[in-house]
């Protein structure tokens, strides 16, 4: 089975785009697949959250190009103020097993950007954990793991959200490419690069 490590933000509107597609694309070809998503702190990186308005622009490019399916329930207004506790939820699933943890990645995913909840609320959390009977850690214990996977990136010399591996090779942001300027955002397929990034994962 190949392993996929995955170092992104779950706020990170490209790293939605190019899960979803890897997971369709695994489907599509009957490939098992082993993905393990870590995180990749962006509210720590940049010594700031991240704010609403920028992803607004960011999906607004991603649907108006690559994306037209995606993002239909995201609500600015409910914007998580931080990623760490819902990181700390996914971390206790990968502690029972990759399953559970890339399926619960993939789930808080989908509660911000497709039903415009905002996941750093505890109730949410303990909904979405409920489904797979995992309870959210304490947010000591969810700074740990997130501590854990950011220095086993930087280690691993990750350029940013998303930066997808397998084995030692490693590609930022395979499916997407992406220009920004004047704030403004241009997004594309990038075909030879996800063709490449999927020969290596998915055959």
């Amino acid at each position: 089975m190949t392993r996929v490590d995955v170092f992104a933000d779950i706020v990170c509107p490209f790293t939605h785009v190019g899960l979803r597609r890897l997971s369709e694309a695994r489907h599509a070809r009957a490939v098992d697949l082993s993905l393990h998503v870590h995180a990749w702190p962006l509210e720590w990186i940049n010594g700031a959250p991240l704010g609403p308005e920028l992803l607004v622009r960011e999906i607004d490019a991603l649907r108006a190009s690559v994306a037209p399916d995606l993002f239909s329930g995201f609500d600015p207004a409910l914007f998580p103020l931080t990623s760490i506790p819902a990181f700390g939820l996914v971390a206790a699933g990968y502690e029972v097993d990759d399953a559970i943890g890339a399926a619960l990645s993939m789930a808080l995913r989908d509660a911000l950007f497709e039903q415009g909840e905002d996941i750093s609320r505890d109730d949410i959390l303990w909904e979405i954990g409920r489904r797979f009977d995992i309870d959210a850690p304490d947010l000591a214990a969810a700074e740990a793991a997130v501590r854990h996977d950011w220095d086993l990136g930087k280690m691993r010399e990750v350029l940013g959200s998303p930066h997808f591996f397998v084995g030692d090779r490693g590609w930022f942001c395979p499916s997407l490419d992406i220009h920004h300027g004047d704030g403004r955002f241009e997004v594309m397929i990038a075909g030879d690069t996800m063709r490449d990034f999927y020969a290596a994962a998915l055959e």
